[in-house]
């Protein structure tokens, strides 16, 4: 399903649901990023997804990660949460769903790269390089906590 991001855009359209989701900060032995390009908006982005019922938010963590990526992440910590009403999500069945993300820190403990029907491609980016990808603003932010390893998680 094809979706566009809006972000701080006063033409946005009305958020119509939320949905509890999670993405996770996970780095190689060489520090670089685990990232996914995106089938649905074709932007580069941490992996994670919606949290289903009767999972806990670090199970979805792991879940989504193993599903779009491949590998196996062990969740280490909180990033954040990431809740900016001003972030909305339109998807071509009319759903307009506001930001609920948990961001986790994360280590990588097994599995082998691979795609899915989320993720067109899988990279490690080094953190210098990611200027170079297109990623949303609101993805940049986690990612930019993430690599921070502030001592107290963001709340926004």
């Amino acid at each position: 399903m094809a979706r566009v991001d809006y972000f701080n855009d006063p033409d946005a359209p009305q958020a119509n649901s939320i949905v509890p989701s999670v993405t996770a900060v996970a780095r190689n032995e060489s520090g670089k990023l685990l990232l996914i390009h995106k089938t649905d908006n074709g932007l580069w982005a941490l992996p994670g997804g919606g949290v289903d019922v009767g999972e806990s938010a670090p199970d979805a963590a792991v879940r989504e990660t193993k599903e779009e990526t491949g590998f196996d992440i062990e969740v280490t910590g909180l990033v954040g949460l990431f809740t900016d009403p001003a972030h909305v999500m339109a998807y071509d069945d009319g759903e307009v769903r506001q930001q609920f993300s948990i961001c986790f820190s994360a280590r990588i403990v097994g599995g082998r790269l691979r795609t899915s029907s989320e993720s067109k491609e899988v990279a490690f980016v080094a953190p210098e390089r990611l200027d170079e990808l297109n990623i949303h603003p609101s993805m940049r932010l986690r990612i930019d906590h993430g690599l921070s390893e502030r001592a107290e998680p963001y709340i926004g």
